[in-house]
């Protein structure tokens, strides 16, 4: 008869790292689509600036809408990484206390949350520059540029929401 570690079936020691994996992904993913959207809004920002100073102003929403979706994966690696449980010492040796479900579950809260982020910062990216050279030649345009703008936001939402479905999983306990 052998005998079998239950610890290394339910918690194993990688299960930490992909936990902590989500939250990079998380917050790495949705701030390249921060950064995106607020470069490209900026480059469309400033060509129509040329032409139309007395609009900077109000051009700048895209820019804005694409530093939220970067507070999105904020959040979302801040309570994964809070959930993240070191191990405890018992009667000398380790134990212990985050579970591969939870790592699991974390991960793809991360990844959920992090590549929603990127597709609506790329999207508001792309809306922004566009949308505001356009505001500069017909300033009419304003209010469909917001409601674009704004359906291109959700997908951030989106993400956001399931990361957070997907992070108040229950992790199970360690035996």
């Amino acid at each position: 008869a052998t005998i079998v570690d239950l610890h290394s079936f339910a918690c194993p020691a990688s299960a930490p790292f992909f936990g902590y994996l989500g939250a990079a992904a998380a917050m790495s993913l949705a701030n390249l689509g921060a950064a995106y959207g607020t470069a490209k809004s900026g480059t469309g920002i400033s060509g129509m600036g040329v032409g139309r100073p007395d609009l900077v102003m109000k051009a700048l929403i895209p820019v804005v809408m694409a530093g939220v979706v970067g507070i999105y994966g904020l959040i979302i690696a801040v309570i994964i990484s809070t959930k993240i449980k070191a191990p405890v010492l018992e009667n000398g040796s380790p134990h212990p206390q985050y579970t591969i479900f939870a790592g699991a579950a974390h991960l793809a809260s991360g990844l959920a949350g992090g590549f929603s982020g990127l597709a609506a910062g790329v999207a508001i990216g792309i809306v922004g520059d566009v949308g505001t050279r356009a505001l500069g030649q017909q300033p009419k345009l304003f209010v469909g540029m917001i409601l674009i703008l704004i359906f291109a936001e959700a997908l951030g939402l989106y993400g956001l929401i399931v990361a957070l479905i997907f992070s108040a999983a229950s992790p199970g306990t360690c035996p």
